[in-house]
């Protein structure tokens, strides 16, 4: 099966019936990601696309292990044979790193390289311009959301704190390089 219709396929069973609002901002995600692609080269268009598919399949019940979704997700996807970069990039989507350090999962997180550049920019774009129903929304008014959603010592509300910035540089870049760029940071 090719990655993409896997990726869907996989996304689909983990996350509709158990987490339907999980389920509805992967599509919103998986979206984005499709419009973001075409300014990308061709070989990167499809890791992008399964990349976001994926992102969040590790809120899975049956995928929790650590209680980090990232790394939970990213060795999920090793174990079924998933090219080792689409794992990395949903290992790191999100400034992951920073909420690993605050929940002490840096050696858990390590294995799997940050690639940076524009394809790990376009993946933190869709995730951080797209709400928790799917649709679209500035980065602003996503961070706004997150942090009215989780509670004060929620270790991704402390990783907002460290690398919010990082994500705001993220959507950034990925905006310049959208066609019709607009900002919305």
């Amino acid at each position: 099966m090719p990655l993409l219709t896997w990726s869907w396929y996989t996304a689909k069973r983990l996350l509709a019936e158990e987490l339907p609002r999980r389920w509805a901002h992967t599509r919103g995600v998986a979206h984005r990601a499709a419009e973001v692609a075409r300014m990308l080269p061709r070989e990167d268009r499809q890791i992008l696309a399964a990349s976001a598919w994926l992102h969040d399949i590790g809120y899975a019940e049956n995928l929790v292990d650590t209680g980090f979704h990232q790394l939970d997700g990213a060795r999920y996807l090793v174990a079924q044979g998933v090219p080792r970069r689409v794992c990395a990039l949903v290992a790191h989507y999100a400034g992951a790193v920073a909420v690993a350090e605050i929940r002490g999962l840096s050696a858990e997180l390590e294995p799997f390289e940050d690639e940076g550049g524009p394809v790990r920019d376009a993946l933190w774009y869709c995730d951080m311009t797209t709400a928790p129903d799917g649709t679209p929304v500035s980065f602003s008014e996503r961070m706004r959301e997150l942090r009215a959603r989780r509670s004060a010592d929620d270790p991704v509300i402390h990783a907002l704190d460290r690398n919010e910035d990082e994500r705001a540089a993220a959507v950034r870049r990925t905006e310049e390089l959208l066609p019709t760029a607009t900002t919305h940071v």
